[in-house]
């Protein structure tokens, strides 16, 4: 009978998702030529190629495809009986703006409890200010919000969010009409920073949608309805940049912060392995 590494099986794991060696890599504190072996000596004990490498990227093989739920329930199976005898979990409730998580949140928890089995997450999405808020009224251990001003310099700086224009490749929009566009509704600090952008720059608008996070404003830019302003690495897919054909004003970067009050182990050990993972998505999308 084949025994199988469960470090192996781990890294392979986390290829397949990311479809990279060097993020795999970062995820799992390793270097690339590690994460390789592993997966080497994972196909040989198998005897089966599990992914197809090529200089510009990575996929699944059939085999690969057919072992991947299975390797999945594997590493969980582990994770679950190497706990069996830990402490209760600690937990931690957890704010994350609603600009900065989209469509990849699956991949950045999957990627986080992999490596931070410790803890129990609750987790908050919501406005910037509303989760800074709770945050100072010690309703949340920690939040990763956008900062959109100098009034707070403290937290750390986990990344630099660029913001842009996001449309169908075949959006379409007469100049001598006002611009359709999807928006949060108030109060919303990225709201603020597209109309400011737009009436500096002197283009009529229109409010085309109102949405509730990243996912709705996302949808409507992605159904053709309206151009979204969105942080890149969480636009949707079949959307893209359209500001430059538009001829719209190009706009501000922000700074993604994490301020927590948590200062056990477990606790930042998770935060961690969770500003990793953003990382990892920061990455992805370059």
């Amino acid at each position: 009978m084949t025994t199988l590494d469960i470090d192996a099986v781990e890294a392979f794991v986390l290829v397949a998702e990311l479809r990279s060696f060097t993020r795999a890599a970062e995820v799992l504190d390793a270097t690339q030529s590690a994460v390789s072996a592993r997966i080497r000596r994972l196909e040989d004990g198998l005897g089966r190629r599990l992914l197809e490498r090529t200089p510009r990227q990575v996929r699944l093989s059939a085999d690969g495809e057919a072992f991947l739920d299975s390797a999945r329930e594997l590493v969980a199976a582990h994770r679950r009986a190497v706990g069996a005898f830990d402490a209760p979990r600690r937990r931690l409730v957890i704010g994350i703006s609603h600009h900065v998580v989209g469509a990849e949140l699956p991949l950045i928890l999957r990627q986080m409890m992999l490596r931070a089995s410790l803890v129990l997450i609750e987790m908050r999405i919501g406005t910037s200010r509303e989760l800074f808020e709770a945050f100072e009224r010690a309703r949340l251990d920690a939040v990763i919000v956008l900062r959109h001003d100098n009034r707070r310099n403290d937290g750390e700086v986990l990344m630099n969010e660029a913001f842009a224009w996001h449309g169908t490749p075949d959006f379409f929009h007469r100049s001598d009409t006002p611009l359709p566009v999807a928006l949060q509704a108030e109060p919303c600090s990225v709201r603020r920073m597209a109309v400011d952008a737009l009436s500096f720059a002197g283009i009529a608008w229109s409010e085309a949608f109102v949405g509730g996070g990243v996912t709705t404003t996302g949808a409507a830019a992605a159904a053709g309805l309206a151009v979204a302003v969105l942080a890149r690495r969480v636009a949707p897919a079949g959307t893209i940049d359209v500001g430059p054909r538009l001829g719209l004003p190009s706009l501000p970067s922000r700074e993604l912060v994490l301020h927590t009050s948590a200062t056990d182990a477990p606790a930042r050990d998770a935060l961690r392995k969770l500003a990793d993972a953003l990382r990892v998505t920061a990455g992805a999308a370059a």
